[in-house]
């Protein structure tokens, strides 16, 4: 555990110094992240912060890969495979922010990183359910891209309010992390060492490095090139999870977390595909393309309860935390104790949810988000301030509350990024 925590460190500590260096190659290459119709912020900001998070994963493995504890998780291909992956859809990203590719492109790409980190040995070979293998090789090579592509997008569609997917990811991830680490003591009580644990320590570290820096109001912006980078790495150790524990050197109820090692994975990201998979159904109900956008994701509707924007994303993470705890303490406990404290803490979470509510009955105008129009605000309604008086500075807090019968500056910018408590 020392060693993993050590990591863990190492890939914050890097990542938090060497964010400042990819703030400072955001501005000189132009990656900044335009103010658009269906953003949160209002100012140009640079988003490149996945640079630092690629070099945060690259030292720490580096570094892993001289520690002998952990000598045989590099006998293989599999931690460089995740790592050039990793690089691949963090250059993928770099030109996204630059340029804006169009989805085809991006979804080019994407399935050019998940193939190479699957020929490197990171692969869906046999699956949680009754031991199932999969004996086509070429089956194994779809089923793990498409995996691998599913997670990256799902994190790249949360990645919409300062702070929120680094700090889901750094929650979900440490669930995730000690869930592996339960399961490979569990499994080999003679040897903890596990890829799984590993890449999941340095993942969780680089996120809560990068948070200082794009918490709210964020100075900068993972971009594509870090909500697309966490995503892979997140897939990737999930896939490794499948052959490295044996479930049959457990009984009882403690077989579940050993016959459905993926079920983690899919609760750390619980938000961001169900977020992804709405936004699917929406877009294509209303006859537009699923990559079009718009301002129905999850954290838009959160502000539209009236969450401020750092609540909104609090909130998030308690969401993340219950479902991604959840999942890691059937390792340790009965899944009827579990259960029942999923119960509790999600009733509790859903309080906190809808305790702003205030307009009952109209939750959003769907007609307007699918629209990508700003909704107008009667100049009678709210406070006497001029909708035109747009705040220029990030810090600024009065238009943070995305209410539609505010009338300050919501108007003009209905999901404005100066969201202050």
């Amino acid at each position: 555990m020392r060693v993993y925590l050590l990591l863990m460190l190492v890939a914050a500590a890097v990542t938090f110094l060497t964010t400042p260096f990819a703030r400072w190659v955001a501005l000189k290459s132009s990656a900044i992240s335009a103010v658009r119709a269906r953003d949160v912020h209002l100012v140009p900001t640079p988003r490149l912060g996945g640079l630092a998070m690629l070099i945060g994963i690259v030292v720490s493995v580096l570094l892993a890969s001289q520690m002998p504890f952990l000598s045989g998780v590099f006998e293989d291909r599999q931690a460089w495979g995740i790592v050039g992956g990793a690089a691949i859809v963090c250059a993928l990203g770099w030109a996204d922010d630059k340029w804006d590719l169009d989805w085809v492109t991006k979804l080019a790409g994407q399935v050019l990183a998940a193939g190479f980190m699957a020929l490197q040995g990171v692969q869906l070979i046999t699956l949680p359910i009754a031991g199932t293998t999969i004996t086509s090789s070429r089956t194994s090579l779809v089923i793990t891209v498409l995996a691998v592509v599913v997670a990256m997008n799902a994190v790249n569609f949360v990645d919409g309010l300062d702070g929120l997917a680094a700090g889901i990811v750094a929650i979900g991830g440490a669930a995730f992390f000690l869930y592996t680490y339960g399961l490979t003591q569990q499994a080999n009580p003679e040897d903890f060492a596990s890829l799984a644990s590993l890449m999941m320590a340095v993942l969780v570290g680089v996120c809560v490095g990068f948070l200082p820096y794009n918490f709210h109001p964020a100075r900068i912006f993972m971009g594509d090139a870090g909500s697309m980078l966490i995503g892979l790495v997140m897939a990737g150790a999930a896939i490794t999870v499948t052959g490295n524990v044996q479930p049959d050197v457990m009984t009882g109820s403690q077989a579940l977390p050993a016959f459905i090692p993926l079920l983690l994975p899919v609760a750390v990201l619980m938000l961001p595909l169900l977020d992804m998979g709405l936004a699917v159904i929406r877009r294509l109900a209303a006859g537009k393309s699923p990559m079009a956008p718009d301002r129905m994701h999850l954290h838009h509707r959160m502000l539209a309860l009236g969450h401020s924007h750092r609540r909104a994303v609090v909130i998030l993470y308690v969401w993340t935390a219950v479902f991604a705890f959840s999942a890691a303490a059937l390792v340790q406990w009965d899944w009827e104790i579990v259960l029942i404290w999923t119960t509790v803490f999600v009733v509790l979470a859903l309080l906190a949810t809808l305790g702003p509510l205030r307009n009952r009955g109209r939750f959003l105008d769907d007609d307007v988000a699918l629209s990508g129009q700003t909704p107008k605000v009667p100049a009678a309604v709210g406070a006497a301030a001029p909708a035109t008086a747009v705040p220029q500075s990030a810090g600024d807090g009065a238009a943070d509350r995305h209410e539609t019968h505010h009338g300050t500056h919501a108007e003009a910018h209905v999901k404005t990024k100066e969201t202050v408590e």
